[in-house]
């Protein structure tokens, strides 16, 4: 069982999710955890009734609005005098297409790649500077297969801001490695969210073509594998993408 006493992580989009089971595992490592939980900064009340707030730091906040992955890094770091991992695992997908009326496109773009590329660069920028004073850090940031394969016609704005993600992840591991900051990525496929769930079940018997093993991954396989970065148990993997999708799309 990895330990992660001691340990402070800072994880955005904690309200549901695949951000709410890494909150979970975390804590359940031992890590303590301040939780980004959205606009309102609510939805932890459970976890805080069992973990208490020494464990548990909620902050709300919209990552639509430029400048609160900065605000939002800052408060967490101020929690118990810092933050030894980063999770950027906010993200948003709403649709759009070619045939949208071009106020409505460039709309959803410019608020896609707020929330899923700009807020997860500060808060990364954020990290680095904060980590270099301390002796290092890690970041862990919740990209998608999209960034390889693409997406649909509906949601190239999302697979455009993943793929910024993964560049932006590798970057970051070859400049400040030797400063002791890592950097991975995580590339999940479809995972079996409240989010995602009807879509999945609409779809479900092309789907289960898709999933070599049957079906859209776990949120806790993506949180284990969350905690097992947070270890620092393979400080070389450094750099990496994990896939978690079920070998459904292998590159």
């Amino acid at each position: 069982m990895i330990n992660l006493d001691g340990k402070v992580v800072f994880v955005t989009g904690a309200s549901r999710g695949i951000g709410a089971v890494c909150v979970r595992s975390l804590l359940d490592a031992g890590a303590s955890v301040a939780a980004h939980l959205g606009r309102s900064g609510q939805g932890g009340e459970a976890l805080m009734d069992e973990f208490g707030a020494e464990r548990l730091h909620v902050l709300g906040g919209d990552l639509a609005q430029e400048g609160e992955g900065v605000r939002l890094f800052q408060a967490a770091a101020a929690w118990q005098g810092g933050v030894d991992v980063l999770v950027n695992n906010a993200g948003i997908a709403p649709s759009v297409t070619v045939d949208d009326p071009l106020e409505l496109w460039s709309a959803v773009w410019r608020e896609t790649l707020q929330v899923n590329l700009l807020s997860v660069a500060d808060t990364c920028r954020e990290a680095v500077q904060h980590f270099r004073g301390r002796g290092g850090g890690t970041i862990i940031n919740i990209a998608s297969r999209a960034a390889f394969r693409g997406d649909q016609p509906d949601a190239m704005h999302y697979a455009a801001s993943k793929g910024g993600v993964i560049a932006l992840t590798r970057s970051i591991a070859r400049g400040f490695a030797s400063e002791g900051v890592l950097a991975y990525a995580v590339a999940p496929g479809w995972v079996r969210t409240e989010m995602a769930e009807a879509y999945l079940n609409e779809h479900a018997e092309d789907l289960a073509r898709e999933f070599p093993l049957g079906d859209a991954a776990p949120p806790g396989d993506v949180a284990a594998t969350v905690v097992f970065l947070a270890s620092g148990l393979v400080r070389h993997m450094t750099g990496a993408t994990l896939d978690i999708n079920g070998a459904s799309y292998v590159r």
